[in-house]
């Protein structure tokens, strides 16, 4: 649309010209960068390992709930876990973090023992029990 208007005011040559510092400008134009990942958390689950690594995004909105919390939307976490390899969105909801697809939830309202949960059918949920590794574990 720029594009357009400019060139009715412009001949083809002079545009390039004139839209050349316009591009340099929005190219050398600093990106901002997301945060980097946190380091994963070790935890048994259900006898296995679990590594849990939160992301917060590139995304920040004020004024929701777990905002407040330091994971605004956009957060999420990783999960890795047996054979899967889950990464659930942080839900919007107010207290501690916790995540969920629809059907895996996570949530750190104990970090030693979080919540690992999977919907398996109408009105089934299978919990995991987690348990947070130590460091020399």
């Amino acid at each position: 649309m720029l594009r357009r208007w400019l060139a009715r005011l412009l001949p083809g040559a002079l545009l390039r010209v004139a839209l050349l510092p316009l591009v340099l400008l929005l190219g050398l134009a600093p990106l901002q960068a997301a945060p980097p990942p946190s380091a994963p958390m070790l935890y048994r689950c259900d006898g296995d390992l679990l590594e849990a690594r939160a992301d917060n995004g590139p995304v920040d909105a004020p004024g929701i709930p777990n905002t407040v919390a330091g994971t605004p939307p956009g957060a999420y976490v990783v999960l890795r876990w047996r054979e899967l390899r889950l990464q659930l969105p942080r839900t919007n909801n107010g207290g501690a973090a916790s995540y969920s697809d629809g059907q895996w939830w996570w949530s750190l309202e104990d970090p030693e023992r979080p919540s690992f949960r999977q919907r398996q059918g109408l009105g089934q949920i299978q919990d995991y029990s987690c348990q947070r590794l130590a460091a020399a574990d």
